[in-house]
């Protein structure tokens, strides 16, 4: 996804979008390219009348989309923007909520999220959402639906859930006007502030979590099975040199802040590319380098699932075109590049027993299709009646 609103800098990237190819030139040396291949790359430099523009809801078309629909089938899942600051990482997973074609991903997600809620007519499901929306400031924890309560949140580790952030706000919503006043309210407590690279820039790394359950009656077992899913938003502050962004007092200490817990997601994310990437052969010597550091910070620790466990997680990587961002932005690209090796093991969030009980009705209907389909429906029906039979008699005997 590219951002840049200063035009008076000569562009230095390159789109090929059939093959998603991203190509970066060096402006010192005009023959030093470097390609990225990527999922999908977006072009939204210039206005929407250019062809290759990138609108806000077509990127949420190509990544929320599917992600959404990986929640309802039970995962959990994550989508982060990283770039330096300035480059549209806010304006992507946010957007300008008031403008109807700029909304970004999180407010297009969740007014999806309650449509497909309302189209349901299978009176054996239900659902519930509930919302929690918190910022890392300099590595301290605020509870953005809750701005009174000034304190740091703890974040404390659960023995089976992870690590949490204990008394955070967790709302229950019943529609999409509910939750989009909480955006309101959580976005209009965020810390920004004003930069040489940028007027409201994040000072802070912003998580919004829906928690979203699912619950299925089911009347021939009169069981109840019960899906949760964690969707976890994160909107993650820029990357910035003191030089550029001008920082001083508080600010430069905002700075060292988020650059130190962007190095520590680095480091995590080289980790964790290391240890999927399988070049250890000595089990002795990937036993030591396969410790991952998620407690050095704790924007780490609080993803640590979403990075490297039972989580679907897509990572939105905001580039700069403009020449004098240069460094900043072939390190984004090595950054996502890296991102992309990364191997997470998502698991549908059931109980073991309601699992068990869904895959052997699966395998029920699988065989009953086969069945069909070699032409021996018949036996199904015969064995069909013979049951029904043997239960009404009470012919059933012990053996």
């Amino acid at each position: 996804m590219l951002f840049h609103s200063d035009s008076s800098h000569p562009c230095i990237l390159h789109l090929t979008f059939v093959s998603c190819l991203s190509a970066i030139i060096n402006p010192k040396q005009a023959k030093d390219n470097k390609s990225f291949n990527f999922d999908y790359s977006y072009w939204s430099h210039t206005t929407p009348e250019d062809v290759n523009y990138a609108s806000q809801m077509r990127v949420y078309k190509d990544i929320g989309e599917e992600m959404l629909l990986h929640a309802f089938e039970g995962y959990n899942v994550c989508i982060f923007a990283y770039g330096q600051t300035g480059a549209g990482k806010s304006y992507t997973m946010m957007g300008k909520q008031d403008v109807k074609d700029q909304q970004g991903i999180i407010p297009l997600l969740c007014e999806d999220l309650f449509t497909k809620i309302s189209d349901n007519t299978d009176n054996s499901l239900s659902y519930s959402v509930e919302v929690s929306y918190m910022e890392i400031y300099c590595e301290r924890v605020r509870d953005l639906l809750n701005p009174k309560n000034k304190g740091n949140l703890r974040v404390r580790e659960h023995p089976l859930m992870g690590p949490y952030v204990e008394d955070l706000s967790k709302l229950a919503v019943t529609s999409y006007n509910d939750i989009q006043d909480l955006m309101d309210s959580g976005n209009k407590a965020r810390t920004v502030a004003a930069t040489n690279m940028n007027e409201t820039s994040s000072r802070s790394h912003a998580v919004f979590n829906i928690i979203f359950t699912q619950k299925r009656f089911d009347a021939e077992t009169d069981n109840t099975s019960e899906k949760v899913s964690k969707i976890s938003l994160v909107d993650l502050a820029g990357s910035e040199r003191a030089d550029s962004t001008g920082a001083k007092g508080t600010r430069l200490k905002e700075g060292a802040n988020i650059n130190k817990s962007l190095t520590t997601l680095g480091k995590v994310i080289s980790a964790l590319a290391e240890v999927d990437s399988g070049q250890n052969k000595n089990k002795k010597k990937k036993k030591v380098e396969s410790f991952i550091p998620y407690r050095d910070s704790v924007l780490t620790w609080l993803l640590r699932e979403n990075l490297g466990g039972n989580s679907r997680t897509a990572m939105v990587a905001a580039l700069s075109p403009a020449d004098i961002n240069y460094d900043e932005t072939l390190s984004t690209l090595r950054y996502a590049d890296r991102a992309k090796q990364i191997r997470c093991n998502a698991v549908i969030n059931e109980d073991p027993n309601n699992r068990l009980v869904r895959e052997l009705k699966e395998e029920v209907s699988r065989l009953k299709d086969l069945l069909y389909a070699q032409g021996l429906g018949d036996i199904i029906e015969s064995t069909l009646l013979l049951s029904s039979y043997l239960i009404n008699h009470n012919d059933f005997r012990p053996l």
